[in-house]
């Protein structure tokens, strides 16, 4: 990104249906420590945006009651990075 002054950032924290409330309303916080992070690398914070979907937008068919593999539900527990339009 320091390379590329241009580009903005979207970061988006997940968690797997397993979770509970507590730690779903903590994925905003999650994403924000990403920022704070890139912040302190020299980003500008004005290039970045964060938001925290906790089970919303699962990756499989691992939603609540369904069975899953432990490797299944790690999937859905993910930090995304999406570069945004100009």
């Amino acid at each position: 990104m320091l390379a590329r002054p241009e580009l903005r950032v979207e970061i988006n924290s997940h968690t797997d249906s397993r979770a509970s409330t507590t730690l779903t309303r903590n994925l905003r916080k999650r994403a924000l420590n990403v920022v704070d992070y890139l912040v302190s690398k020299g980003i500008k914070r004005s290039r970045l945006e964060y938001h925290g979907y906790g089970e919303t937008q699962l990756v499989n068919q691992c939603a609540n009651g369904v069975e899953c593999t432990e490797e299944e539900h790690a999937a859905n527990r993910r930090t995304e990075f999406r570069v945004l339009p100009r």
